[in-house]
């Protein structure tokens, strides 16, 4: 079965942004690209009624995935585009959809210029129920934002590709996430930020100086075990320029910061169950909810 690229579509400029970003993706991966706009049912009389002249909203509804799979094959003739409209509960149709794709492209509503995502309950559940890597891309992404400005302070697509950032834990590394970033760096040509973040002892907080060497100690063992956590990977990917960061403090916030200077961050969603549903952790929710760059959630077990 040929696999390929899945964005969630409900002609929202969120989604439209995710398409865009989509489309580059399958282009980098040589793969099909699928628009999936799920239509939930109404009521036959709300669905005939007209909504703008003597288009009924049904009709508008069909229009969506076929006018945005026209506009992308125009932009970007050796994309394999299709489009589809399904119907049923947005995400349960989502998820299911997905289980055959490579990857989930879903929009985000930016907060503000300088803030970062507001996922809602479709994206949410898709993320924490689909066990394909999802991308969430905020609205008014361009290809420019990914890379570096020109040698004239410009923004450009033509330039080098921003670094992709992982935010890894070595405690429990994961061999899926880390490939994971480990490709997207590849098919960019572009280096891999890898950032480890690591709580200080409570002590420290409080400022005892006698305890300096003690840190001093605690911040080497981190680095060192983020070196070696990565050392297969740099011998698997001897193309990968490798950069790593291991510094004290919240993954999530530090992960947040880095991410102005990403093309892509990546973080892992370890598969949490409660009586109350599927969760998808709280690092990857901050991340998710404040990074200026799009963000892929991995999961792993």
């Amino acid at each position: 079965m040929v696999r390929y690229i899945m964005v969630g579509l409900d002609g929202s400029s969120e989604s439209r942004a995710a398409a865009e970003w989509a489309v580059r993706e399958a282009k980098l991966r040589e793969l099909p690209l699928r628009l999936v706009h799920v239509w939930e049912p109404v009521p036959e009389p709300m669905a005939q009624a007209p909504l703008l002249g003597t288009e009924t909203l049904k009709h508008w509804s069909e229009r969506i995935p076929r006018g945005a799979a026209e506009g992308l094959r125009a932009r970007h003739p050796g994309v394999d585009v299709a489009a589809v409209q399904l119907a049923g509960v947005p995400a349960d149709v989502l998820v299911d959809v997905a289980r055959d794709a490579e990857l989930v492209v879903l929009g985000s509503r930016g907060l503000s210029g300088l803030a970062g995502f507001m996922v809602g309950p479709v994206g949410q559940s898709v993320i924490a129920r689909t066990e394909v890597p999802v991308v969430v891309v905020r609205s008014g992404e361009q290809a420019a934002d990914e890379h570096a400005m020109d040698p004239a302070g410009i923004p450009s697509a033509a330039t080098r590709f921003r670094p992709v950032l992982l935010g890894l834990d070595t405690r429990s590394p994961d061999d899926t996430v880390i490939a994971f970033a480990f490709e997207e760096a590849a098919r960019r040509d572009t280096s891999l930020r890898v950032l480890h973040a690591w709580t200080p002892p409570p002590y420290n907080i409080y400022g005892l100086s006698d305890h300096v060497s003690f840190y001093d100690e605690l911040a080497r063992e981190n680095a060192t075990a983020l070196t070696e956590a990565l050392r297969p990977w740099r011998d698997k990917y001897p193309a990968v320029e490798v950069i790593e960061a291991s510094r004290a403090g919240s993954a999530a916030d530090q992960i947040v910061s880095s991410s102005r200077y990403a093309s892509l961050v990546v973080v892992g969603r370890r598969t949490r169950r409660s009586r109350f549903g599927v969760h998808i952790g709280p690092v990857a929710h901050a991340v998710l909810h404040h990074a200026l760059a799009p963000v892929a959630v991995v999961a792993h077990g």
